[in-house]
């Protein structure tokens, strides 16, 4: 098991729920615009949202996006230490920063110290691209070792300084890379680790390559937070790791959506139905199995995890509800599911 550090109140890793977290790529320094994304993120179920603090504007910028934020925040520095500690200074709850490229002990000393006298941990971000060049002259190239390598190597530093509040990620565009370096750390250290794969790609392909590199780990037990890496609006990235994280039934809030694929005894519109349906119950809370399930003949066995669905019959379908004897339903049957869901959400946040 990892050790535990706390981002404010949150801890993380030591056997703590999973995180999520996401990256606001709006301009740092237009707080309205940078607020608003954070709180989108947050009410799409991210416990962290990072910032990239490139500048002192943006480093002064986040006294206000602190104030504002309904989550904690994490500063992206790279290079200049200067950064980290006006950030520090001005209520970041963690740090991601790599202490090799920060310009010496000294500096390392001055980050370090600062973070430790706000409570702030530090995440070491190694990607594939940030490789030291004598351990890819030794290696051939990149290599999950020479990653994790590269992780330790910068955690000794912070180390050598009395500093271990710290993250490590090793993240490669190579879904086998990061996979394999994951493993590799979590078997020489005790750090908790941060999963994803970087540079995924857009929603689609992109969304595939994390749920299996993201997936895969936390089947093992690792991670102990994530972040799904999306090119574009960073909003989908949430939804992507709350999937991931309800598909394996580690963490459970809101519903799990299940439909079945089709087949020649379909007589609904189950892809119009399932459609609705999920669209319709994305605003429930509460930990709940959603099904739509195509025909009579397998679907309540199909779904027999599900807590509320329904399946297709001929212009007509049943409906089910754990603990209830299933019934005919007829007319718009989306609209049925999606009213009797909301009713069920709200018996099960009354306890009954």
């Amino acid at each position: 098991m990892t050790r535990t550090v706390h981002v404010a109140s949150l801890p993380l890793g030591g056997g703590n729920p999973v995180l999520v977290q996401s990256m606001t790529n709006t301009d740092t320094t237009d707080v309205a615009s940078t607020l608003g994304q954070i709180r989108a993120l947050a009410k799409a179920g991210c416990d962290l949202v990072r910032v990239s603090v490139y500048n002192e504007d943006c480093a002064h910028a986040v006294r206000a996006l602190v104030d504002g934020s309904p989550v904690p925040l994490v500063a992206d520095i790279h290079f200049d230490y200067r950064l980290a500690i006006l950030a520090a200074e001005n209520g970041i709850a963690k740090l991601r920063l790599n202490p090799g490229n920060i310009g010496g002990e000294a500096h390392v000393r001055a980050v370090a110290d600062c973070a430790k006298a706000h409570h702030i941990p530090i995440r070491i971000g190694v990607n594939s691209g940030s490789v030291e060049k004598d351990i890819l002259a030794r290696d051939g190239g990149v290599t999950p070792k020479g990653m994790v390598d590269s992780a330790l190597r910068h955690a000794r530093m912070l180390e050598d300084v009395a500093f271990d509040d710290i993250v490590l990620s090793m993240k490669a565009s190579s879904v086998r890379n990061t996979i394999a370096a994951y493993r590799l750390a979590s078997e020489v250290c005790d750090y908790p680790l941060h999963v994803g794969v970087t540079e995924a790609g857009l929603p689609g392909q992109g969304t595939i390559k994390s749920a299996i590199g993201i997936g895969s780990l936390l089947a093992d037990g690792i991670g102990d937070t994530i972040r799904v890496s999306l090119t574009g609006d960073p909003l989908p990235e949430a939804k992507a790791a709350w999937d991931i994280l309800r598909a394996l039934d580690i963490r459970q809030s809101g519903v799990q959506f299940i439909s079945c694929p089709t087949c020649g005894r379909t007589r609904i519109d189950l892809p119009d139905i399932a459609t609705r349906v999920e669209a319709g119950v994305s605003d429930i809370t509460v930990p709940m199995k959603v099904a739509v399930m195509g025909c009579v003949v397998n679907g309540p066995g199909e779904a027999h995890e599900a807590d509320i669905g329904i399946a297709g019959g001929d212009g007509c379908g049943v409906l089910f509800v754990r603990g209830e004897k299933p019934r005919k339903i007829e007319g718009d049957l989306a609209a049925i599911l999606i009213a009797e869901a909301h009713a069920l959400a709200g018996r099960m946040q009354a306890g009954l």
